[in-house]
């Protein structure tokens, strides 16, 4: 799979309310065109992982229905 770089800018990403808040452990998404992008807060100009719209729902809606556990 080939690497693509999608610039957001920085106003475009948000932390999960489920962060911690101590700025230790946290990931930013922003949403794109083209689904879902993830960055590691503390390493925001390294690679990002791209998620498509469809994977992205059924990821949160797992979380939601307790079927995965952060």
């Amino acid at each position: 799979m080939p690497r693509t770089h999608i610039d957001v800018p920085d106003a475009g990403w948000f932390r999960s309310s489920y962060s911690g808040g101590n700025e230790t452990e946290c990931v930013e998404t922003a949403f794109t065109p083209f689904g879902t992008s993830v960055r590691d807060s503390k390493r925001p100009h390294d690679d990002r992982l791209q998620v498509g719209s469809a994977a992205w729902v059924a990821f949160v809606d797992s979380l939601r229905d307790g079927q995965l556990r952060v």
